[in-house]
């Protein structure tokens, strides 16, 4: 009897590090997941030999895999209504939030969540590199994934919250209510200072009180950081986002907490 493969892997590429992600579909297994941070902000260049050197010297990535997805956690992107959609103009939505270049490939995804077109520039040295590693493979936004994912969460809830998935050097923020896209943004910050002036500026733009709206966290903030801490201080209800998705652990490979992990997890 032919043994189907079941396997999927999952990539999360940004200029601060990269997340590995393989799950048995057939067992609902998350078999591998780790993850290379970088210590500090690298070029183009810089991440393909960083994702070469992975992908070269682990041998799990030697399997087939039924399906690999590349996410791209980056700035440059762009939420343009459906009905307004015109692929002629993807570099007209993207310059007026971000900087590109003329030489730049700019790709979009579909939300059909929220009716919208994510616009955003992936990079295409990786993509050549894991179309010679692995054949046919599909590509996406992280914001693509965090949107589509805290919408479903969201769809039957009438409270507002701000959703916030945090990296090394930016975050991405999501605002909803009554299960609606209020907001998308991303931001870079250097101090925790940075992190928290962005999130009270947008609540104040949004007209959202810090002691009634709820704010849910990801990616790789913990309670014992100075992140957390000085998020708590102004804001009353912060909490960890739960995951939905009901995925065994390999023995090895079970995360301290499913919050880091929520993007990768959710792009299954």
């Amino acid at each position: 009897m032919t043994q189907h493969n079941t396997k999927a892997l999952s990539i999360q590429i940004s200029l601060s590090g990269l997340s590995f992600c393989i799950l048995n579909s057939t067992t609902q297994t998350i078999e591998f997941l780790e993850h290379k941070r970088f210590n500090k902000k690298l070029n183009p260049l810089e991440t393909l030999e960083q994702l070469q050197l992975v992908l070269d010297n682990n041998s799990v990535f030697t399997q087939s895999f039924a399906s690999v997805l590349a996410i791209y956690q980056n700035e440059l992107s762009s939420l343009v209504p459906k009905e307004l959609f015109d692929e002629k103009n993807s570099a007209d939505y993207l310059k007026f939030n971000a900087k590109i270049l003329k030489s730049d490939f700019i790709s979009h995804d579909d939300i059909d969540i929220c009716k919208s077109v994510n616009v955003y520039v992936p990079l295409v040295n990786v993509n050549n590199y894991l179309f010679d590693q692995f054949g046919v493979f599909d590509y996406k936004h992280t914001s693509t994934i965090i949107i589509d994912s805290v919408l479903k969460k969201e769809r039957s809830s009438e409270d507002t919250k701000l959703y916030i998935n945090v990296s090394e050097f930016s975050f991405e923020l999501i605002a909803v209510k009554n299960g609606e896209l209020l907001l998308y943004n991303s931001f870079e910050y250097s101090t925790k200072e940075d992190f928290i002036y962005y999130i009270l500026f947008t609540l104040e733009q949004l007209q959202l009180n810090p002691e009634i709206v709820k704010v849910k966290l990801s990616g790789i903030i913990k309670k014992d950081n100075e992140l957390y801490a000085i998020l708590y201080k102004y804001i009353r209800y912060v909490e960890f986002v739960t995951t939905d998705n009901n995925f065994n652990f390999d023995v090895n490979q079970k995360p301290v907490t499913k919050h880091n992990d929520f993007v990768i997890l959710n792009s299954f």
